[in-house]
């Protein structure tokens, strides 16, 4: 999800929150009382403890009754916070103790997968025991076997989504197909960039004909940042945002914006004005994993709860809540089960891309700790961050 420390004031997800479309944050009773006991120190799957897991998530990104259901089902007694806002803060938040050979409170966290990777090589993901989670095999193909972690021995995704051009027609007059749009001086002044470099970065990439998932250095993407310097400088670009871009689409003070799927899916529900696309030149995609932390014992309790929310059951009723693209195969049938809006959202593109949209995607590269610090301070430059 993020990459850019300091960036926004408010994550995609928290838009949820503000606009009183999260209910997911609240710990049930068993919950709270793993947390006044302490979160996973004592004990736990395979030690003859009690069994607890603690996961930190991103904010509004579960339903609201996966949590408790999951408790019923297994015993467990789970302690479940929204504290995981931002990549890289949340990373500097837990260094010290890591580096430390020290455990975090929580045995789990959602890092995105280009942060995964960096908790793996740096040893502080466990491997999973994934004799104990049968349902890992309805991880959709397309998410197996990733670069950073071949097999998924370390994580398995939480949800999955696109970065793409969203607009609002009653400001532009006119339907949107391209990232070139952005740059249409017709729009001059009300464009919206995002304060995440991949997603913006990656855009413009695409729309120049370079392919985001091959780059290694910053000068392979220089292109881009000379482009988006120069849209700054010419006054085309509004404001760069995090999820407060929502408002001033919504408003029709963005023309158009880069925006994420999920946030678009539940803007739209209310305002049919505001549309969302995978553009011709094509989109970035990323997901949010679940990794074991380095120092927890609840290797038994991360287990079931991963097998818990890949049964397509149970996925499906976080994807009808959160807006974004399950990572878990099965789940558009079993969002037509559910009827009513959730069957409705098994009809999205935006969830179900096609697969001629499919094959417009494309994941942003891993960088090596030199580039991505070139790429950080670039951007920093030219945001204002």
């Amino acid at each position: 999800m993020s990459n850019h420390a300091q960036r926004r004031n408010y994550s995609r997800r928290e838009f949820f929150i503000r606009s009183g479309l999260a209910g997911a944050g609240a710990l049930s009773l068993p919950a709270l009382i793993a947390a006044c006991g302490g979160g996973s120190d004592g004990g736990g799957g395979g030690g003859g403890g009690a069994k607890t897991l603690y996961f930190e998530n991103w904010p509004a990104y579960i339903d609201g009754a996966t949590e408790a259901d999951f408790e019923a089902a297994t015993g467990i007694a789970m302690t479940y916070k929204e504290g995981y806002n931002d990549n890289n803060e949340y990373f500097a938040k837990v260094q010290t103790r890591l580096s430390s050979d020290k455990a975090i409170e929580a045995d789990m966290l959602a890092p995105t997968f280009w942060m995964a990777s960096r908790y793996i090589n740096l040893g502080w993901a466990q491997k999973l025991d994934k004799s104990k989670i049968p349902n890992a095999k309805n991880l959709r193909s397309d998410l197996r076997d990733p670069g950073f972690d071949p097999g998924n021995l370390y994580s398995m995704p939480w949800q999955t989504g696109t970065a793409g051009v969203a607009y609002n027609i009653d400001a532009t007059g006119r339907e949107l197909t391209s990232v070139a749009d952005l740059f249409d001086p017709a729009f001059k002044g009300k464009i919206g960039m995002l304060t995440e470099m991949r997603d913006t970065i990656g855009l413009i990439l695409l729309s120049e004909g370079v392919d985001p998932s091959s780059i290694t250095t910053f000068d392979d993407a220089a292109v881009a940042f000379e482009k988006l310097e120069k849209a700054k400088a010419d006054g085309q670009i509004r404001q760069f945002t995090g999820n407060d871009y929502m408002d001033d689409l919504d408003t029709g003070n963005f023309a158009a914006c880069v925006a994420w799927s999920g946030d678009v899916v539940q803007l739209s529900r209310d305002n049919p004005s505001v549309r969302y696309i995978i553009p011709e030149e094509g989109a970035t995609s990323w997901y949010d994993t679940m990794i074991w932390m380095k120092g927890s014992e609840q290797s038994d309790s991360v287990a079931e709860w991963i097998n818990y929310v890949y049964d397509p059951a149970h996925a499906a009723k976080i994807a009808a809540e959160v807006g974004y693209i399950s990572p878990v195969e099965g789940v558009r049938d079993e969002l037509v089960k559910m009827g009513g809006d959730a069957a409705m959202m098994a009809e999205s593109t935006i969830l179900f891309p096609t697969e001629d949209e499919k094959k417009r995607l494309r994941t942003f590269a891993s960088l090596s700790e030199e580039e991505e610090a070139k790429f950080d301070e670039a951007f920093a430059k030219i945001t204002g961050a």
